[in-house]
């Protein structure tokens, strides 16, 4: 069986009448990354933050690298790193400063603190930086010095919180390649983002909506099961084309990329083509893969999960 690095069952958290996550299973493979996609307010944080053990579930079980999170949170967070969405150190110390104050957060010895912050040092490229003040750093420098701190004490299991919403592309792109190097390094890494491109480089992710999880599974596994199929139309006027196909209750989503207008049709159609044509006037149109775009889709919103119909019965 696959040792996991997180389990929970039923995991909940209420903020006043407001179910911020809704029920949250999850089995986190360790040495993995996983994911957690959603837009801002659909319980990615909240969820995080009960993970880590800084809030305390409303109902519902947490292990965490074998034991249960509750009654052990403390020592737990020895083997856990944190990154917050929100740049948390201090912008009045130097990068040295931040990374030496972390260290002893942490207890390492500071014969070893030296070491380890030489290592970062130079596997962050922030050697330059040493001296300067972490609040003059740009986004990028902010980024992997955040990075640097979270990971000093080698945690086992890694948290990121949205950990490249204030870069720029370049600096995401590196940013995920030291992921990558961590996690071959046995390193459990869950991160939350709202980047598809992003989402898609981790081996499992949760789709997650107003504190519900829609999907679970690999980004391969996931554009696999969605349910529907991916038409691209051609032509002009791609504008009144896609307001009358959205009014298909066969259509979940109609938009519009570039010159072409990318229609998902759910599976029930059987032929998305053969079942189009009548509808596009003789324009052009191909089926093309499913992007992890395309299932968020398919499995968010008021067309994958319509509010049900009230009864008309009265008692």
């Amino acid at each position: 069986m696959t040792e996991l690095a997180v389990e929970t069952q039923g995991m909940t958290r209420l903020f006043g009448s407001n179910k911020a996550v809704d029920s949250l299973d999850l089995a986190i493979p360790k040495g993995s990354i996983y994911g957690f996609l959603g837009p801002n307010g659909c319980g990615k944080s909240t969820s995080i933050r009960m993970l880590t053990g800084l809030l305390t579930p409303s109902a519902g079980t947490i292990r965490v690298l074998g034991e249960a999170l509750a009654g052990n949170e403390e020592r737990l967070r020895r083997r856990i790193g944190y990154m917050t969405q929100k740049f948390s150190l201090y912008e009045n110390l130097r990068v040295t400063e931040n990374l030496n104050f972390v260290a002893q957060i942490h207890g390492v010895p500071r014969r070893q603190a030296r070491e380890r912050v030489a290592e970062l040092l130079t596997l962050y490229d922030l050697t330059g930086q040493h001296k300067q003040l972490a609040g003059s750093m740009s986004g990028g420098q902010k980024q992997r010095l955040a990075l640097a701190a979270a990971t000093l004490h080698q945690p086992e299991l890694l948290f990121l919180d949205e950990p490249t919403s204030a870069v720029d592309p370049e600096n995401r792109r590196e940013f995920w390649e030291r992921l990558f190097d961590l996690c071959a390094q046995g390193t459990t890494i869950l991160v939350s983002t709202h980047y598809m491109d992003e989402a898609e480089r981790c081996h499992g992710l949760a789709i997650l909506e107003r504190g519900i999880k829609r999907a679970d599974g690999s980004p391969k596994q996931l554009m696999a099961q969605m349910g529907a199929r991916v038409v691209e139309v051609g032509g002009d006027d791609l504008r009144t084309l896609k307001q009358r196909l959205t009014q298909q209750p066969a259509v979940l989503s109609a938009a519009q990329i570039g010159s072409r207008l990318r229609v998902l049709v759910r599976d029930d159609e059987g032929d998305p083509v053969q079942w189009l044509q009548p509808l596009i006037a003789g324009r052009t149109l191909e089926e093309v893969r499913p992007s992890l775009e395309d299932v968020f889709v398919t499995c968010t919103g008021a067309r994958a999960h319509p509010a049900p119909r009230e009864s008309s019965h009265v008692e």
